[in-house]
């Protein structure tokens, strides 16, 4: 099944947090929140500005974005778990060093 976003929706899928604390504590499953952190899966065309032009996204699929602890709508697609949202609800991109190196 292929799902394809309207206007400045963003489809993401959670990625999970670790498991363990980096001093070594496994934390449950109860005590776990809910990821911050999500990779793009789709994105719509964009949006209209006031001339009637279309605006396209800042983000595009594969990307690692941050997003608040409540945004989007929860969906379930195809039996995958994903989140709808608007840009506008993404706080930012998460860029690897090897990514910042490239854009150099």
């Amino acid at each position: 099944m292929h799902f394809r976003p309207l206007h400045d929706r963003v489809v993401v899928r959670r990625i999970e947090a670790e498991e363990k604390t980096s001093g070594g504590i496994i934390i449950p499953d109860t005590a776990k929140e809910k990821p911050q952190e999500g990779e793009v899966v789709a994105v719509g065309p964009g949006t209209r500005d006031e001339a009637g032009r279309l605006v396209e996204l800042s983000v595009k699929a594969g990307d690692r974005v941050l997003f608040g602890k409540w945004s989007g709508t929860e969906v379930k697609i195809g039996g995958e778990d994903l989140l709808i949202m608007k840009e506008s609800d993404i706080l930012g991109v998460v860029e690897t060093q090897a990514e910042l190196k490239q854009a150099a």
